[in-house]
């Protein structure tokens, strides 16, 4: 029993991915990350990201997130500001390189960047599964989306395919 307690107190005992707990809003932290942006030469931070769900798919794996009808959300911290236009065409650019191409339903969801995103601004995406609507709040304001496919089109920005593929790894780093 002593030699127990020293392993917990010496932290050399690693508690299993499993045993991930909820948060205090009942989401389950899945990890984290940053997105860059190449400028030139150099890899800019251009934003932190952190990823919730209500509950955890039942394999780990990029997929099974973006196709998991649970709530979840994004929460993103701008680490530097940024042209509401940019924000908007990379978005739209992640949209159609996932295949998505309902161009009613993106350009309603873009609608609430109507503004530069300043370094500290917080932008959040949430998916809520009873109503089935996808919610984007940024400091400009926000819109909700109708349709579970629309949430999967959004997942799929930092879990499908992308071009900083490493992220969406990083967003189920404490999964």
């Amino acid at each position: 029993m002593r030699t127990l307690l020293c392993i917990f107190a010496l932290g050399l005992f690693a508690l299993p991915a499993s045993a991930l707990e909820r948060d205090r809003d009942g989401y389950f932290h899945t990890g984290d990350g940053v997105r860059y942006k190449k400028v030139a030469f150099i890899n800019v931070k251009v934003y932190a990201i952190d990823h919730y769900m209500k509950d955890l798919p039942a394999q780990k794996s990029k997929q099974a997130v973006i196709e998991a009808d649970v709530d979840k959300r994004f929460s993103w911290k701008m680490l530097r500001s940024v042209e509401a236009e940019k924000i908007r065409n990379a978005l739209r650019e992640a949209f159609a390189k996932n295949g998505y191409s309902d161009g009613g339903k993106i350009d309603s969801f873009l609608g609430s960047i109507g503004k530069e995103l300043k370094e500290g601004d917080a932008v959040t995406i949430s998916y809520d599964h009873a109503k089935k609507t996808t919610t984007i709040t940024t400091p400009g304001g926000s819109a909700t989306v109708p349709g579970e496919a629309f949430m999967k089109a959004t997942w799929s920005i930092w879990f499908g395919k992308i071009d900083q593929p490493q992220l969406g790894d990083s967003l189920l780093n404490k999964f």
